[in-house]
């Protein structure tokens, strides 16, 4: 009886051993299949904005943006001609600007390095487009890299050549990716999805949707989607900094640089979506898509005193017909952009801006007599009128800015005034996130961060 019962004993402990055993085993197991699972997070692509990527000479390989000089071979202008696509220059993009240094003794001005480091720490890996493997079908993600100087439909045809290229080497059909796109990265995307790669219809345009099958979530920070005033005041007046970071020892982007960009174009204000005003702050109507009121109101480029002094014989001869062309394209960019008659659509929209700077939301037009000519009035100096009446800085402001983050403005990020005109349908919108923040600093902001990784790890259908 003894005996029995240490056998009894002895098989007891062994049954719970084993049972311990057991229970670890399936403990590990489950963990390895919540870790497969987690690495089935869709992929991501990176959008940057306008100046977000860094062009390179393709024979050289020599940096031209960014950098702290200009190039003295290179320069960001593109050649000048009404036919658009055919206006080509040796630059090509690299990648995307993830962080720049001035001078030594500053740190770093991070632009896109922020966002790739928190999706590092979230668990996700950086996946380049030409190597990739089988474990770059999730948890990773991919910087898309543009020569932002471009049509932005070049642009978005380009971004569905190289997901389909990608996904043909994944051997992954039915992969989607989430899209995180910043500023005029927003308008590539929405583009993309909505006519994959096709460019825009001679007709009347009416998005088929077919680069959706590629996105699930298209989340658009600070996205100009009625369009921006900062467009049109660069293009009059050139800008001094970087993704709106002020950086005084950069080199400079003249209006005689930007008149080149046809993506600039493609940012002016649409219709309705800004207000004009005259010397007695009343509003007047006007459409600065008609490249006559660009000569009306001293704004084209051939009226500027340098303009002989900045451009070949051959390029002024050419300058009027290619801002035709430029000013055409974006017309009929945006039309395409609008064109959505549907609220059931196969992606996805979130937005997220900021709603608390001050943010140019309209212009004053005023004449000097004595130079016999138009100032267009961006900021809110105060002035006098014709009438003798004096307007103060307060009056103006009131008046001429509304919220945003200082370069985008909360309803053209969120398309209001569409929705007021019974377009509520243009952009689907599941999300809209506002936070205060500066437009260039939308992606490195800790908060719009959270709230991104929020909405990126919500359940699908949301």
């Amino acid at each position: 009886m003894l005996l029995l019962a240490k056998e009894r004993s002895a098989r007891d402990m062994f049954f719970r051993r084993l049972l311990i055993v057991t229970l670890i085993a399936l403990a590990a197991a489950a963990n390895l299949a919540a870790q497969e699972t987690r690495a089935k997070r869709q992929p991501i692509i990176i959008i940057p904005g306008l100046t977000g990527s860094e062009l390179v000479n393709r024979e050289t390989g020599e940096l031209v943006w960014f950098r702290v000089s200009r190039s003295k071979n290179d320069d960001v202008r593109l050649p000048v001609s009404p036919s658009l696509s055919r206006n080509r220059d040796l630059l090509v993009a690299r990648d995307i600007i993830r962080g720049i240094k001035i001078v030594s003794f500053l740190p770093e001005v991070e632009i896109y390095e922020r966002l790739l480091a928190a999706l590092k720490n979230n668990g996700y890996h950086e996946a380049k487009w030409d190597t990739t493997d089988a474990n770059d079908a999730g948890d990773s993600f991919f910087v898309y890299a543009y020569d932002w100087r471009r049509d932005n439909v070049e642009s978005a045809r380009e971004l569905i050549r190289k997901i389909e290229a990608l996904k043909s080497r994944l051997k992954t059909r039915d992969l989607k990716f989430n899209i995180i796109s910043h500023s005029m990265g927003g308008l590539v995307a929405r583009y993309a999805a909505m006519y994959g790669d096709a460019d825009i219809p001679a007709s009347r345009p009416k998005p088929n949707w077919s680069g959706a099958r590629h996105m699930d979530r298209i989340f658009l920070l600070g996205t100009p989607n009625e369009g921006s005033l900062s467009a049109l005041e660069a293009l009059l007046n050139g800008v001094d900094y970087i993704a709106g970071i002020n950086l005084p020892w950069v080199q400079n982007l003249s209006r005689f640089d930007l008149f080149t960009l046809p993506s600039l174009y493609q940012l002016l204000p649409q219709e309705g979506a800004f207000q004009v005003f005259d010397e007695n702050l009343q509003p007047l109507t006007l459409n600065i898509y008609e490249p006559a009121v660009w000569e009306e109101y001293n704004w084209a480029i051939w009226q500027d005193k340098n303009f002989a002094r900045k451009f070949s014989a051959t390029e002024q001869r050419q300058a009027p017909g290619f801002f035709r062309a430029a000013l055409l394209r974006a017309r009929r960019f945006q039309e395409a952009l609008n064109a959505n008659g549907t609220e059931n659509v196969p992606v996805r929209f979130h937005i997220i801006g900021s709603d608390c700077k001050d943010t140019p939301g309209g212009i004053i037009l005023r004449r000097n007599e004595k130079k016999d000519r138009w100032i267009t009035q961006f900021d809110a100096s105060p002035f006098t009128n014709s009438s003798g009446r004096k307007f103060t800085t307060e009056e103006i402001r009131k008046v001429i800015f509304t919220s945003g983050d200082g370069v985008v403005s909360k309803s053209s990020l969120s398309v209001d005034n569409l929705v007021t005109k019974g377009k509520s349908t243009v952009l689907p919108i599941r999300t809209q996130i506002f936070r205060c923040e500066m437009h260039s600093k939308l992606v490195t902001n800790a908060e719009v961060q959270r709230e991104l990784f929020q909405l990126l790890g919500t359940a699908e259908g949301n």
